[in-house]
Order: structure tokens, then C-alpha cells, then sequence
């Protein structure tokens, strides 16, 4: 057995099976830390790899193609705090992250374990039921229907429409984007028979979020979900293709209406921080960020 207990969690390697508990550092993600300990087995991995730092080192596992719902589901968006698969590690430590990583490489040799994708997930994403709360809205999911429900700070329109329970049986995907920059995330439910590409603001099968504390944990309602749906594999190649006859994307806007968006990027925050949504720091990073680029 291979062990390494770090500030920033502790992995054990039993040569079946790596266990990746999160530390109670305050550095650690508020996603790791919601998600808790995690089973990978080892035919869910692709490789491992240890890099070494002046101060730290990280460990990195990457898991095969397809293992993991809560990959899928976030397209490797996650950032490092956030990340499960990456634990940091101190430099007296080293020795010990080495030779984990020498254990794991020599049992996926001798079980000749493939890295190449799967076709089933080797791992059961987050358990239900679940319920966040961030952004412009709650999702909850209890592993047959999702709910979203809206909040004060949701637009009038999207919130007229009241909540929204969505069987399971009639999503066909789930997308989460955390925001970077100027641009918002969002957790979107693809349903269906009511395809949209609205933009979440105004998306009822939607919350967006706006880069606070809490939109990483959205990324487990999204996992919770893909869990539950057909594994990609088993869907045909032209799934989510849009058919021919539909739209293209929207053209390129001149830059007029660039300046136009950012103006009213400009005055969407300022309700924001008026709500009390944003501090006072918060707003001013924002606007200083679209007055360069105005």
C-alpha cells in the first residue's frame, strides 16, 4: 500500500483501487470539500504524474476518457482548487509523491490496464438527492426530476415562467461553464423537444452563475445528472449534431454594439453591487476590467 498525507488531502493506493480524501486546509475547494472522499479504481485511470516545484509539487492523476460524470460534465473546466484528481504537496515530501507515483504506473502495467476511453463510467458521480443554491437559482436533483427554482436577483421573465421540475427522461444533456472574466457561467439543461440557445439570463432549463463562492458546487448537480443519463459511448455519433436546416450561429457583431454590451455589462453590475450581490472591491475589479477594454 502507497500512502502520502499532505495539508492538502491524503491519497492511499491499496493497488486496486486509489482513495483521494480531501485535507481540511483552507486553500482546499469548497467542491472538494462537498464532494468528499472519492474511490477511483484502477481501470478508471489513464496515467499519473508527479511535478515537482521550489516550494510545492502536485500530484495529477488523468483518468480515462469517459470514467468519470463529473468530468464529462465539466469538460475539464475545473480550476486547481476545485480539481479532485491534483493534490499539492511539500517539498519534504517529495520522496514519498515518487514513489506513490511509481506504485500506480507499475500496477497499471501489470494489469495492463488500457488509456484509451470507456464505455461505461467507472465512477457514480456525486450522490442524490442534492440541492445548491447560486447564481439566480436552486437546483435540486433527486435522481428522477430536476428542480430549479429562481431567486430575487433572477430576470422577469425567466422568473414569471415560475419553477421548473424537468424529468430525467426528457433531458438529453447537461453543460456547466464556470464564468471567466466578463462572460457568466452556467449550469443548462439541454430538454427535449425545447432546444434553446438563449442565453442563460433568459434560459428557463438554466441558472447562470457570476464567479461566486458556491457556482463550483453546481458542478455536482451537473454530474449527479450525466451519471444518470446514457453514457456517451452508447449514443449515436450524430448526437446533439443540430439538423441541417437549422440556424447557424449568430454573426459577429460590429464593434459598435461591443461598446453597446459593454455599457450595458457596465450597468448590469452596477444593479448587482446596489443588491448588495457585489462588494464594493468586487464591482470595482469588474468595471475597471470593461473600462480597459472600452
Amino acid at each position: 500500500m502507497a500512502e502520502i498525507i499532505q495539508r492538502d488531502g491524503t491519497w492511499i493506493f491499496d493497488g486496486d483501487a486509489l482513495r483521494l480524501t480531501p485535507g481540511r486546509d483552507k486553500n482546499v475547494g469548497l467542491l472538494r470539500k462537498t464532494l468528499g472522499e472519492l474511490v477511483v479504481p484502477l481501470a478508471a485511470l489513464a496515467g499519473i504524474s508527479f511535478e515537482q516545484g521550489r516550494k510545492a509539487g502536485r500530484l495529477r492523476l488523468r483518468l480515462r476518457d469517459g470514467a468519470d460524470p463529473l468530468l464529462h460534465a465539466t469538460g475539464g473546466r475545473l480550476t486547481e482548487p476545485h480539481d479532485p484528481y491534483q493534490l499539492l504537496v511539500d517539498a519534504d515530501r517529495y520522496g514519498v509523491a515518487e514513489y506513490v507515483t511509481d506504485e500506480v504506473r507499475n500496477a497499471l502495467l501489470l494489469d495492463r490496464v488500457p488509456s484509451g476511453p470507456v464505455d461505461a463510467y467507472l465512477l457514480p458521480g456525486p450522490s442524490v438527492p442534492l440541492s445548491v443554491s447560486a447564481g439566480d437559482g436552486t437546483a435540486s436533483f433527486d435522481g428522477e426530476h430536476v428542480r430549479l427554482e429562481w431567486n430575487w436577483k433572477t430576470e422577469d421573465a425567466k422568473a414569471a415562467a415560475g419553477a421548473r421540475s424537468i424529468p430525467l427522461s426528457e433531458i438529453t444533456a447537461v453543460e456547466w461553464q464556470p464564468s471567466a472574466g466578463l462572460e457568466n457561467g452556467h449550469l443548462r439543461f439541454t430538454v427535449r423537444g425545447a432546444p434553446t440557445k438563449a442565453p442563460p439570463k433568459y434560459d428557463p432549463n438554466a441558472v447562470e452563475l457570476w464567479g461566486f463562492k458556491k457556482d463550483p458546487l453546481m458542478a455536482l448537480v451537473a454530474a449527479a445528472v450525466q451519471a444518470r443519463l446514457p453514457h456517451p459511448a452508447a449514443l449515436p455519433r450524430d448526437a446533439g449534431r443540430p439538423p441541417e436546416d437549422a440556424p447557424g450561429p449568430p454573426a459577429a457583431a460590429p464593434a459598435g454594439d461591443d461598446h453597446d454590451a459593454l455599457l450595458r455589462r457596465l450597468r448590469e453590475l452596477g444593479e448587482l453591487h446596489r443588491d448588495g450581490v457585489l462588494t464594493t472591491e468586487e464591482f470595482t475589479l469588474a468595471k475597471q476590467a470593461i473600462l480597459k477594454r472600452m
